[in-house]
């Protein structure tokens, strides 16, 4: 019987390293000889790519309703073409991103969290997702000059107050994302090899 996959994804702030520690988990579990794939959202796929180049660094920000609409459907797409297809070879997946991103950058407009997640109702849940949790202030600290139209303070702090609720509720793991990149990268390594290691600790993840 071929072994199931696993699939994780990385949550947080823009600027808060989570495609850094992507990158680094990614590593650390081949190493372990883990078969592991990396990817991120929005996807390499047409929708993806019409995101990254149409909205995501615009001159302002588009409508949260056509946001939430665009990244829904290239999450169909992504999880379509890129992530079930690895984890039924049995493959380890790690997303940077993934739909708690919808739910908190739109959520935080106001937008209705049912109705994203009704937008999101074929996204399939993962094993694990983990959320680094920075300052909003630090976060912009550490973006480039060339911000998206969503890098900014007053956005950042709704964005968190949603991902926290989250955290909260169990839906998200937190991960201290304060500390030296190294000891982030092993606190994540271990909190997924945990579950790899001994899947009867796995729960039942939500959204």
């Amino acid at each position: 019987m071929k072994e199931k996959g696993f699939f994780v994804c990385i949550e947080g702030l823009d600027g808060c390293g989570k495609t850094t520690q992507t990158r680094l988990l990614v590593e650390g579990l081949r190493r372990r000889h883990y078969n592991t794939v990396g990817t991120a959202e929005p996807s390499k796929g047409k929708i993806g790519r019409f995101i990254q180049k149409g909205f995501l660094h615009g001159e302002k920000r588009s409508s949260s309703v056509v946001e939430a609409l665009l990244f829904a459907a290239d999450r169909t797409e992504h999880v379509k073409r890129e992530i079930l297809p690895a984890l039924e070879k049995g493959k380890q997946v790690v997303s940077d991103r993934y739909v708690y991103s919808s739910l908190a950058y739109q959520g935080a407009t106001g937008l209705d969290l049912e109705w994203i997640r009704t937008l999101n109702k074929h996204a399939i849940i993962p094993d694990l997702a983990l959320f680094i949790d920075v300052e909003p202030t630090t976060a912009i600290k550490r973006l480039k000059e060339k911000r998206s139209v969503m890098e900014n303070l007053e956005t950042q702090r709704k964005v968190r107050d949603v991902y926290l609720k989250f955290v909260a509720s169990g839906g998200l793991l937190k991960i201290d994302g304060n500390g030296p990149k190294k000891d982030i990268s092993k606190e994540i390594l271990n909190a997924v090899l945990r579950l790899l290691e001994n899947p009867s600790l796995r729960s039942l993840n939500h959204l």
